[in-house]
């Protein structure tokens, strides 16, 4: 568990227009400032109440805020495994937790399960946007609409979106990358680890080495395998 804790606010007038419907930002490292949960305020009625388990899954806790308060407060580990960041790894781990809240039985409420499964949409339709715009020759205008026809999301949000994926090429590829290598993993170490596998253990070989490229956690969790069998 990380020491800081985190705080919920809304995104600063001054950014709003074109920030993310939630983001996250890590505390300080000296412990004056927890963590912040931000949530977009700009036009509200775009932030509907059956987003809001997952949104909390993936930018708070167990996402985003463990992660990255956790590997702020390690111990003896170079200073970029601390503040430096892989994007498939941090984003992969916040899908990951998601995937999580499921397992812990937070989707009691039909309509947060079905914000759930529109987040999942999200995430596909972003793997077509993504690779439209930057190998396909898509538009703005084409990846917006693409957007529209298939989601629930608001215009605004949409359009936030695609420029993001605009400025970012493969960004929303790596989320996928991150999330699927994780599960992989997991199910490499329960098939080969059986009633010794511990999955508290297996978050623990994740969680706190820092950020790390995926082929070199890939190669962590190997190793981690082979010293419980």
């Amino acid at each position: 568990m990380p020491v800081a804790d985190y705080i919920v606010k809304p995104v600063e007038a001054f950014r709003e227009k074109s920030a993310a419907g939630a983001s996250y930002q890590s505390p300080a490292v000296d412990g004056s400032r927890p963590g912040i949960f931000y949530i977009n305020t700009y036009n509200l009625k775009a932030q509907p109440k059956w987003g809001m388990t997952t949104l909390s899954l993936h930018e708070a806790a167990p996402g985003h805020h463990f992660q990255i308060a956790i590997k702020q407060e390690l111990k003896g580990v170079p200073q970029f495994q601390r503040f430096s960041g892989y994007t498939a790894f941090e984003e992969g781990w916040a899908l990951y937790a998601e995937y999580l809240g499921i397992e812990m039985g937070l989707f009691t409420d039909p309509y947060q399960y079905f914000g759930k499964l529109s987040d999942e949409m999200l995430r596909a339709m972003r793997l077509v946007v993504d690779t439209g715009l930057h190998a396909k020759g898509w538009s703005r205008e084409q990846a917006i609409q693409y957007m529209k026809d298939n989601s629930p999301m608001a215009e605004s949000d949409i359009t936030a979106e695609v420029e993001r994926y605009m400025a970012i090429p493969g960004q929303a590829l790596s989320y996928k990358i991150g999330q699927l290598k994780i599960i992989e993993l997991r199910e490499k170490a329960e098939k080969a680890l059986g009633d010794k596998f511990d999955l508290k253990a297996f978050h623990d070989q994740i969680l706190t080495t820092g950020s790390l490229p995926m082929a070199v956690m890939e190669q962590k969790i190997d190793h981690w395998i082979a010293s419980q069998q």
